[in-house]
C-alpha cells in the first residue's frame, strides 16, 4: 500500500482561493513552508489554461518541499504536470477509467458520503477515501453532516486510509482522529487569516492529543 499519510502530520491541505484571497500557488507556498505534507489543488473557477499554469507552479513547490501533490479532478493536468495523484468525486470519471489512464503507481482518492460508496471505492482500487462532510461546512455543498459516529463506522470497515473532511478545526480535530481517521482535510479553518499560524495551531492541537 502507498505510504500516504503520516501519523505525526495527518493534515491534508485543500486549497480554497475564495477564502484565502490568494492564488493556489501563493496558498501552497505558505502551507508547505508551515509543514504541510499533502496538498490538494481544488478549483471550480479558473479556465483550464489558468488552472494548468497554477498546477505547474504548485508542482514545483511540492517537489521543492518533498510534498505530495493531489489534483482535484482534471486527470489531463495531473498527467501533464506529473502530480502524484488525483481526487475524484462521485460524479467524476469512473475510478477504473482513471486507473487505466494513470497506472497503478499514482494515487487515486475518492469522495464518499456513505459506507456503501466507501466500500465500492475500496473494492475498485482506490488508494484512500475522503469521507464527509463530518461537520457542517460552508466550503462546499456536500449535504448534511455525517457526524463522528458515521466516520467511526467507515473507519472500522475500510482497510484503506480514510480522510475526514468537512468543518474540521483545531477544536474538533482530535475527536476526528480519535474516531480512526488517518488524515483530516483542512480548508477554511486554516485559510481564513494567517495560514501559517492557523496550520501551526492545528498541529499543536494534534501534538497535545498525542501526549
Amino acid at each position: 500500500m502507498k505510504n500516504l499519510f503520516s501519523r505525526n502530520n495527518p493534515l491534508y491541505f485543500i486549497t480554497d482561493t475564495s477564502t484565502a484571497g490568494l492564488s493556489h500557488s501563493q496558498i501552497v507556498k505558505k502551507a508547505v513552508s508551515a509543514g504541510i505534507q499533502t496538498v490538494q489543488l481544488r478549483d471550480k473557477i479558473l479556465s483550464k489554461r489558468e488552472l494548468y499554469a497554477e498546477a505547474a507552479l504548485v508542482r514545483k513547490l511540492t517537489l521543492q518541499y518533498n510534498v505530495k501533490f493531489i489534483m482535484n479532478d482534471h486527470i489531463d493536468i495531473v498527467m501533464a504536470v506529473k502530480a502524484d495523484g488525483v481526487h475524484l468525486g462521485q460524479d467524476d470519471m469512473p475510478l477504473e477509467d482513471a486507473r487505466r489512464i494513470m497506472g497503478k503507481k499514482m494515487i487515486i482518492g475518492i469522495s464518499a458520503h456513505t459506507l456503501s460508496q466507501a466500500v465500492k471505492a475500496q473494492d475498485q482500487g482506490a488508494d484512500y477515501i475522503g469521507f464527509g462532510p463530518v461537520f457542517q461546512t460552508s466550503t462546499k455543498d456536500a449535504g448534511r453532516p455525517k457526524g463522528l459516529r458515521s466516520l467511526r463506522n467507515v473507519c472500522n470497515k475500510i482497510n484503506i486510509p480514510v480522510v475526514a473532511i468537512g468543518g474540521i478545526s483545531s477544536e474538533n480535530i482530535t475527536a476526528v482522529i480519535g474516531e480512526g481517521a488517518d488524515a483530516c482535510a483542512v480548508i477554511s479553518a486554516v485559510q481564513s487569516g494567517d495560514i501559517k499560524a492557523n496550520i501551526k495551531k492545528m498541529m499543536r492541537a494534534l501534538l497535545v492529543s498525542n501526549e
